[in-house]
């Protein structure tokens, strides 16, 4: 049977794939719609029967508890539930930052000691990150507070460290620096300093891309960061003091105290999310080419330079994309601060103020925007510096 034999294909709106596609898309859409209202609608009447309040006003109520940590002024007889959203927010962030900063530290040296030539140093890195990542972090954080710390001595029998810094199984207590009039000009210079080091880095990369010649940038940079605020610092009349921590009765007065609770998720987090961040750079300097490092070693480069010159550039860019998700899963394991009594987000709101308010709904929906929040921030900054990163075709 030929083409003009075949019976002619019935005009509809059904027979087109493409309208049968936008379709199919309209009623799905208009199903999630439908059970989102049911759901939605079923929710509000339950909450109108049981008399349940409704709203955002008791942000403006008195908490009317203590914190025992707080990067803001909080009182607990005047301090509102807006102000334990800001607190637990700032906390979240606080150990977040430590938590990415020390893994990413420590991630890195894991892994490249894992391609370590020396035995020993290969295998203990195996074993740190076997070890660690196959325990499950909830109990790593439970084991470094109620093992490690909780057996440190009491205030009396402190570890000192240079009659300044104190650890006792109340926390790390470390003098408090005194911000006096003229002290602004010591953080201008730093912000000063740091701009420098910027141009500078552009300029040295120029200069190695015509000449081919190195620039001591890393020493060059470190000396203008520290000296440009030390000579502020003593041409200003040294406008910053401390003040140091002293033991009176039983316990130390003065100072700041770095509760046990935040040093515990700390170091939990930290080890924990490192042993995938060693994984991914060990998998990133064995992406590249065996022939790069040996052209390097060549030309004569020493071990340490082929690394952070030769290799390190090009492994970064398989490096961070999996540091990415490490980032996001660190950020979002903090919230299991919660069993340790560390006040962050989840503690002090989906926990405390739930129970004393019990605004269920308004309180869970503004934690899961936080951290939501917090994850679109981090892939948002990630993403544009792996996209730096990026080989540039011609």
């Amino acid at each position: 049977m030929n083409k003009s034999q075949l019976p002619p294909t019935a005009p509809g709106l059904l027979n087109s794939p493409k309208n049968r596609a936008i379709i199919f898309q309209v009623v799905a859409l208009l199903a999630v719609i439908a059970c989102a209202f049911y759901f939605t609608s079923n929710m509000f009447d339950n909450i109108e029967k049981r008399g349940i309040n409704t709203g955002f006003s008791f942000l403006n109520e008195t908490a009317g508890f203590g914190i025992s940590q707080s990067l803001i002024h909080y009182d607990d007889a005047s301090s509102t539930f807006l102000d334990v959203f800001i607190v637990g927010i700032l906390n979240s962030v606080l150990v977040g930052v430590l938590g990415i900063i020390f893994a990413s530290i420590l991630g890195l040296l894991i892994g490249v000691a894992r391609l370590s030539s020396n035995y020993l140093v290969a295998k203990l890195s195996l074993i740190y990150i076997e070890t660690f990542r196959n325990i499950p972090i909830l109990l790593q954080i439970l084991f470094w507070y109620n093992v490690v710390l909780a057996a440190l001595p009491s205030p009396r029998q402190s570890f000192s460290y240079f009659e300044s810094v104190f650890l006792n199984n109340r926390g790390l207590i470390i003098p408090e620096p005194i911000f006096e009039s003229g002290s602004a000009f010591i953080l201008i210079a730093f912000v000063i300093a740091c701009i420098v080091v910027v141009f500078l880095s552009r300029w040295a990369k120029k200069r190695h891309d015509v000449t081919g010649e190195e620039f001591p940038l890393l020493a060059v940079s470190l000396v203008i960061l520290i000296l440009s605020p030390v000579l502020v610092y003593f041409i200003t009349g040294q406008p910053i003091t401390a003040e140091y921590p002293a033991l009176k009765g039983f316990n130390f007065k003065g100072g700041i105290t770095i509760i046990p609770e935040l040093l515990a998720l700390t170091f939990a987090l930290s080890i924990y999310t490192a042993t995938y961040i060693a994984e991914a750079v060990r998998a990133g300097i064995e992406s590249v080419p065996s022939g790069q490092k040996e052209a390097a070693k060549a030309l004569g480069l020493k071990e340490h330079v082929i690394l952070r010159k030769v290799v390190l550039p090009q492994a970064l860019r398989v490096i961070i994309p999996p540091v990415i998700n490490q980032y996001l899963n660190l950020v979002k394991n903090s919230s299991l601060a919660t069993a340790i009594g560390y006040p962050e987000i989840v503690t002090l709101f989906s926990g405390t103020t739930l129970n004393q308010v019990g605004q269920a709904i308004e309180i869970i929906l503004m934690t899961m925007a936080v951290y939501l929040t917090f994850s679109i921030v981090i892939s948002l900054l990630l993403n544009w510096i792996n996209a730096k990163m990026e080989i540039k075709g011609r």
